[in-house]
């Protein structure tokens, strides 16, 4: 608009100029100049308003974005401190139901963030070189299970240890190595949950380690009867069961 106004006036004062004949040629083309330096100046000044114009759309947007993204972030880690909380909650439960065999050594109870382990040494659930579980390993399994049962959001997973320790000639028909033995450890606990405590199968995973992630030195009969283990993990659910 400002445009075209300058455009007008220029045209008029031009107009004006050359009918009074009041005024000499040289100063009808000074005014004349003049008139086109406003109509450039009039332009000019519409694209930078144009160019601002655009730079402040887009700073509007880069900020509603930004925005939204921390908006997104701090229910994400909201919602990211109730989940640990709730562990926590699963956490006091353990402690105090397991109080016994935790105070005797046979179970440990840890909680990093949104990861829960359970630690069950070996003797509590099997016999060496066994994979039945024993008649007290299933009365504790039974306690843990009822309490992690209540976190349906969670994926229970059980992993087997050993120690370094070679199967023994009279088992390696049943266990080649370690690995049999861990994993068919794992399984059995990971079946028991299922079908006596009835935890869905969707929420369970098991798998054996073998010798290959110790807690302590297999140089000593403590440190490898801390390696014989079963450790039962609450963990966040995989993305792809999550949305299921």
């Amino acid at each position: 608009m400002m445009h075209h106004l300058a455009t007008v006036l220029a045209s008029l004062l031009c107009v004006s100029l050359a009918l009074t004949g009041c005024v000499s040629r040289s100063a009808y083309m000074t005014k004349a100049e003049e008139a086109e330096d406003l109509r450039k100046e009039v332009t000019q000044g519409e694209a930078r308003n144009r160019e601002l114009s655009s730079r402040v759309q887009n700073l509007e947007q880069k900020s509603q974005t930004l925005l939204q993204q921390s908006e997104t972030l701090r229910k994400e880690t909201e919602q990211k401190e109730q989940e640990i909380a709730r562990l926590k909650s699963t956490y006091d439960q353990l402690v105090r139901d397991l109080k016994r065999e935790i105070e005797a050594g046979e179970i440990k109870v840890t909680q990093f963030r949104d990861l829960l382990t359970v630690n069950l040494v070996e003797k509590i659930l099997f016999d060496s070189g066994k994979a039945k579980i024993k008649p007290r390993g299933l009365e504790v399994l039974t306690r843990v299970g009822e309490i992690l049962k209540g976190t349906a959001d969670k994926q229970i997973r059980i992993e087997g240890h050993t120690d370094n320790v070679l199967i023994g000639r009279a088992l390696v028909d049943k266990f080649p190595t370690n690995w049999e033995l861990s994993t068919a450890r794992a399984t059995v606990v990971a079946r028991y949950f299922q079908e006596k405590v009835r935890i869905p199968p969707e929420r369970l995973a098991a798998a054996g380690f073998a010798e290959y992630r110790p807690v302590a030195p297999n140089t000593t009969a403590e440190g490898r009867a801390q390696n014989r283990r079963i450790e039962i993990i609450l963990a966040p659910m995989p993305p792809a069961l999550a949305t299921k």
